[in-house]
């Protein structure tokens, strides 16, 4: 009896370690790089876990100029993290994986079909991506401001120089620091350069375009740029391609008008409360159309990870229609998910004021025009040159508002940069 139960105690610890080994072994170890919704994102990890105990996903919270700056370095040398959330959805296209063997490739196309392109780079199918925030730009005005300088907010319809003149007055008659203020960004640039006529590009992975429409907005930066309208710190004050938002100036009420976009709602209920009384309104037109850009930051995974199955896996969860909502509705975002536009999401339900459930509301009427009147704000959204489009905007005219270059002398660069006519 004393042999047989050594036996069985040796027997029993030898299966627990093995089971322990086991364990450790089926551990897998995933890094995932994020930039915004950050607070969001760490408690869908959290929720993960009941999933899938065994995954450890690391999350990496970085700025926007990581993911947009060494996020590609890192890729090109076979480097980087497993998973992260990107904006230059075409422009990576070759470093993706594509999860298409592991998930229900039909679900998908069902659900997200209207974005995958996106992520395709004009390649044919494929799924490489889940469509985190669908984003649209325009414009935040601080309403408060507008009143105490007794000045009307012009209506729907209103034009980009109607803008700048009401904010204008709102400047003089406050003492302001700027009246307007937009993101250093040629995808914030472009809405209203195609509002004044801008191609930008012929058609579905056509030829570039820099064309009146496109100067005739150009000139009004260097305009608004030149009067004090728009502050010097933004555009002129930075180098290169470097990115900078109006989020500071906009917050401290040194301007009345920002150009930003519907993923920079969180963040403006959170830093605004109730210090002043702000919303969202429709974007201004130019001579051609009202135009906002759409867009969006995706989650992907990249070929090089060692875990395949296990990252597609958490994009597909992502993707299921009430994870899906969860994630939209607890960071306020525009859903990609098909069904989800159509029953609608509850954001004041997940804790959204009046003010953020009008802001969506009109961010997606921004995009909803836009799509019926000027179909190149998407084409260009959904092309890989458009990261070499975009950020020859920010260098070059950036330069010419700082006075390095004549606007000609953008115009130029910018053309020979990007092969355009």
């Amino acid at each position: 009896m004393k042999i047989s139960l050594r036996r069985f105690l040796v027997g029993s610890a030898v299966s627990l370690v093995a089971l322990s080994t086991a364990g450790a072994a089926f551990a897998v170890d995933l890094d995932f790089m994020v930039n915004g919704n950050e607070d969001v994102w760490t408690e869908v990890v959290e929720r993960y876990k009941a999933v899938a105990p065994e995954v450890n996903i690391n999350l990496n919270l970085v700025g926007y100029n990581v993911i947009r700056d060494q996020l590609p370095i890192q890729l090109e040398a076979g480097t980087g993290p497993d998973m992260a959330t990107v904006t230059a959805l075409g422009a990576l296209h070759r470093f993706y994986l594509d999860i298409t063997p592991y998930v229900d490739e039909a679900y998908w196309e069902e659900n997200y079909g209207a974005l995958l392109p996106w992520y395709r780079a004009g390649q044919e199918g494929g799924l490489y991506g889940w469509h985190s925030q669908v984003t649209v730009t325009g414009p935040y005005v601080n309403v408060t401001l507008f009143e105490e300088a007794g000045v009307e907010l012009p209506g729907e319809g209103a034009t980009w120089d109607d803008w700048a003149d009401a904010a204008a007055q709102v400047q003089q008659e406050l003492g302001l620091y700027a009246g307007m203020v937009m993101d250093r960004s040629g995808q914030r640039f472009a809405g209203p350069a195609i509002s004044y006529g801008a191609q930008y590009i012929t058609e579905p992975g056509g030829n570039l375009v820099v064309d009146d429409g496109y100067i005739a907005m150009a000139e009004r930066m260097m305009k608004w740029h030149e009067s004090g309208l728009m502050p010097p710190d933004i555009w002129p004050a930075l180098a290169g391609q470097a990115y900078a938002n109006g989020n500071e100036i906009f917050f401290a009420q040194e301007a009345a008008f920002y150009m930003s976009g519907s993923w920079n709602l969180l963040e403006v209920e959170g830093a605004v409360g109730d210090e002043f009384e702000w919303k969202v309104v429709p974007v201004p037109c130019g001579t051609a159309t009202c135009a906002a850009m759409p867009g969006g930051t995706g989650l992907v995974s990249f070929s090089h990870t060692e875990h395949p199955e296990e990252v597609a896996a958490f994009l597909n969860w992502m993707a299921q229609t009430e994870n899906a909502e969860y994630f939209y509705a607890t960071s306020y975002q525009i859903p990609a998910h098909l069904g989800l536009q159509t029953s609608g999401v509850d954001y004041v339900g997940a804790g959204a004021s009046k003010a953020v459930q009008d802001a969506l509301n009109v961010f997606a009427a921004n995009a909803a025009r836009t799509a019926r009147e000027a179909p190149q704000a998407y084409w260009i959204q959904g092309d890989p040159r458009n990261t070499e489009f975009f950020n020859a905007t920010v260098n070059y005219l950036g330069a010419a508002l700082s006075g390095e270059l004549t606007l000609e002398e953008a115009i130029a660069k910018i053309r020979e940069q990007i092969g355009a006519s």
